[in-house]
């Protein structure tokens, strides 16, 4: 069974062609190169503004655009957004204590770990400790005996060995040094 057209399909020339081409449109509509340049300035005049925050300041001005587009045609950026890690290190190499704890195997092949204390500002070794067997209080003890008083860093660099604990962090909070650890596997 086949069913047919009770009328037949009608046939468009060429203007009817160009009339259906000029009102079907597809997509969003085009952005004025008023606006396209009102974005470009507003991000460069704020450079700590991003996309959403120009996309609410125009709604603010009645400017009916989508945030993808204000992200689109905001200014490029080029360059890291903040200092690297080389920079930071430079820039605090007196305020900043590495520790480290390692192993050293002895001859009767027991082993001993030793916690290391380094100060980066001019290389200088402040404190180490020796023990069979490292614990948290153990190693925050050794901080505390290490910067007594006054005398802490502004940074501690670490490694994320499980051996610090919940109360390494709260001592060095306590002492009002903020903890770095390093990237893992690092």
């Amino acid at each position: 069974m086949t069913y047919r057209r009770a009328s037949k399909r009608p046939h468009l020339n060429n203007t009817d062609r160009f009339l259906f081409v000029w009102l079907y449109r597809v997509g969003r509509p085009k952005v004025s190169m008023e606006l396209r340049t009102l974005i470009g300035e507003m991000s460069r005049a704020n450079r700590l503004w991003g996309a959403p925050r120009i996309h609410g300041e125009l709604l603010k001005l009645g400017f009916e655009v989508a945030q993808s587009t204000v992200a689109r045609y905001m200014c490029r950026r080029f360059g890291a957004p903040s200092q690297g890690w080389r920079t930071f290190l430079s820039n605090h190499a007196d305020g900043i204590v590495a520790i480290d704890l390692f192993i050293l195997p002895t001859v009767a092949f027991q082993i001993l770990y030793c916690l290391v204390i380094l100060r980066h500002g001019r290389r200088f070794w402040v404190s180490f400790g020796v023990t069979s067997n490292p614990t948290a209080e153990w190693i925050s003890r050794q901080i505390t005996e290490a910067f007594p008083w006054d005398h802490a860093p502004q940074y501690l660099i670490r490694d994320r060995d499980g051996s610090y604990g919940s109360v390494f962090v709260r001592r060095l909070c306590a002492m009002g040094i903020r903890d770095r650890p390093i990237a893992p596997r690092s």
